[in-house]
């Protein structure tokens, strides 16, 4: 087909033509888009050659509209005439009317190269061609069309019909108003779209993939188990899924596919596939739509993990531990407060001591109120209240500690500072107390190797805030008692915390998967990829992140969060660790968060 065939994009159809959409592809993601397609009033023509596939997407569709009536959310009516916009075909030639066709076969770039030829072949000049995939170039896919100015990329997120957010991706050959088109489409979908260039993982997968392809090197360490794992982002990080869960949901093989494009690009260690992504997908094992992958499921394609021989056994958290009935908290900031409200409502008799029996004594007023705002809401009875305020006893010195049958220090993040504590704390606490240290990125084994008992020492890592938090990271040194061990897990369910075991290394679980996908941000807005607000919103409404990447550092504060970057860089000497410059160059101006006014975003002083 000659040049003068060409169609001018710059007068091309207003947005509201794209009235007729054809899906290609009519798996889990081409089934959900053409259900959002055709319930927002458009004319969808789903086609794969699958006549199974085809037939289900209808199933699925009829079964999601009858729901919605039940709900009372459409009319029977409504429901009729969506189900008369949605037609199914096996074969591409049923495109030839679209306004727009939207492919979403699998991530294979011969399959999709094969479909835009074909497709070439039959829609008009004026069609728009969008391409599902988060991994693959779309430059390239465009390059090989005859119309490279009409393709784009357009990445919804699963499941379709309920995520918000869309990424309409350009590339350098792509026109202005086929962007603008697909843009407007996604906003009368009532979807959420934000703009990004041609790169493989676009802004939100180019986030999450880096993150879960640590999770699961981490598994494949063996340094904590996949429940562990799981819980502890969840309930460390408020993530609505835990990353090997997330992966079985992606499909281990898909999530391989998009990190071998990624690191293709980026040659950051951090992209590359971990081993047993590729030992999982050859062995056929992808995760919920086999059945099987990082957890066995009662069926493919189900969601319902069932036990298998991973699954860790009912064990008794007393078995083997230490009797606890009196503990010591020492500090007298947020964090130690918060402790000290955790163990006196579950019924410990609690030390509060800090430097100054002042000190303690408004750290136990900072309770008080706490405790306050609980019966306030109706949390708590103001007996219950009463019972643990008089649980809580203030003290101007560690000395307090003699009887106490467990000592969680929560000083300043310092380990000189922390050191001379587990000194004290050596000489002052009786035989057999279990002395715990609740530092975040510090070596526990240091602060253990301070006393004449390292095997007494253990790590407690709370959350903040600790009376809310469900979670704790159990850090276990190589010299930590299985007794203490055990003792510290009891503890933890006697407060109603999840605990989760892991080893002595930086960053534990948390913080080593959560401060790289942090850092991985901030390069994102150093190399112009993205802005702050597309990026935050990315990641809430296409990952389900109770808040963005630049939100969560301005309230963790910059400062905090560079010197656990700088500690994990330093453990593991990754150089898609280091610190991004970017970070380093806001802390060095004084520009640390929301504490200062000032961080990713400003802020109104209080």
């Amino acid at each position: 087909m000659g040049p003068q065939s060409t169609p001018d994009l710059s007068t091309a159809p207003s947005p509201l033509s794209l009235s007729t959409v054809a899906v290609v592809g009519l798996g889990t993601m081409g089934t959900g888009i053409a259900e959002v397609l055709a319930r927002a009033g458009r004319e969808v023509i789903g086609i794969d050659t699958d006549e199974a596939a085809a037939r289900h997407a209808v199933t699925t569709l009829e079964a999601t509209t009858a729901r919605a009536v039940q709900r009372e959310r459409i009319t029977e009516r409504e429901r009729q005439d969506i189900l008369a916009r949605y037609r199914t075909f096996t074969d591409l030639q049923a495109a030839a009317d679209a306004d727009l066709v939207i492919e979403v076969v699998p991530e294979d770039y011969e399959l999709k190269r094969q479909v835009f030829a074909e497709l070439d072949a039959v829609v008009r000049p004026d069609t728009i061609l969008a391409t599902g995939t988060n991994a693959l170039s779309v430059t390239r896919l465009a390059a090989d069309s005859q119309r490279p100015e009409r393709v784009l990329g357009v990445h919804f997120f699963n499941p379709a019909p309920a995520m918000k957010l869309v990424e309409v991706v350009s590339s350098v050959l792509t026109a202005p108003a086929a962007v603008a088109a697909v843009t407007d489409l996604a906003h009368a979908l009532g979807k959420d779209p934000i703009a990004v260039g041609d790169r493989p993982g676009f802004v939100a997968d180019g986030l999450l993939f880096g993150y879960l392809n640590q999770a699961a090197a981490m598994y494949e360490a063996k340094y904590a188990t996949r429940e562990d794992i799981d819980a502890a982002m969840r309930l460390g990080c408020g993530l609505p899924m835990g990353p090997l869960a997330l992966l079985d949901l992606i499909g281990v093989d898909t999530a391989r596919t998009v990190l071998e494009a990624m690191y293709a690009e980026s040659q950051d260690r951090l992209h590359a596939p971990a081993p047993i992504l590729g030992q999982l997908a050859e062995a056929g094992l992808t995760g919920r739509k086999a059945g099987r992958g990082f957890y066995t499921y009662d069926a493919p394609g189900s969601g319902t993990a069932v036990p298998d021989a991973e699954s860790p056994a009912a064990a008794d958290e007393l078995a083997g531990g230490r009797t606890v009935t009196g503990v010591g908290v020492a500090g007298s900031g947020t964090m130690a407060s918060g402790i000290a409200e955790v163990f006196a409502k579950a019924g410990f008799k609690v030390v509060l001591a800090a430097r100054g029996l002042e000190k303690a004594e408004k750290a136990k007023a900072r309770i008080a109120k706490s405790l306050g705002r609980s019966v306030d809401k109706g949390r708590m009875s103001a007996e219950a209240r009463d019972t643990a305020l008089a649980a809580i006893t203030p003290a101007g010195s560690l000395d307090a500690f003699a009887d106490v049958d467990l000592a969680v220090e929560a000083v300043a993040e310092d380990l000189a500072v922390k050191q001379e504590l587990f000194k004290t704390l050596d000489k002052v606490c009786k035989p057999g107390a279990v002395l715990a240290t609740t530092t975040s990125s510090l070596p526990v084994v240091a602060c253990a190797r301070a006393t004449s008992r390292p095997e007494d020492v253990i790590g407690m890592h709370f959350f903040n805030p600790a009376p809310a938090m469900k979670l704790v990271e159990v850090v276990r040194t190589v010299l930590t008692a299985d007794d203490v061990h055990a003792t510290v897990r009891a503890v933890c369910a006697k407060v109603r915390k999840h605990p989760v075991d892991c080893g002595d290394r930086a960053g534990f679980i948390v913080n080593a998967l959560l401060f790289p996908y942090l850092n991985n941000a901030i390069k994102m807005v150093e190399e112009h990829y993205a802005t702050l607000d597309d990026i935050d919103a990315a990641m809430k409404l296409g990952g389900g992140y109770p808040m963005g990447p630049f939100e969560l550092l301005d309230v963790v504060g910059l400062d905090v969060s560079l010197a656990i970057e700088k500690v994990l860089h330093a453990e593991f000497r990754d150089p898609g660790l280091a610190p991004a410059p970017l970070l380093e160059h806001l802390v060095a101006a004084g520009c640390l968060g929301r504490k200062t006014g000032r961080g990713f975003r400003e802020y109104a002083r209080r």
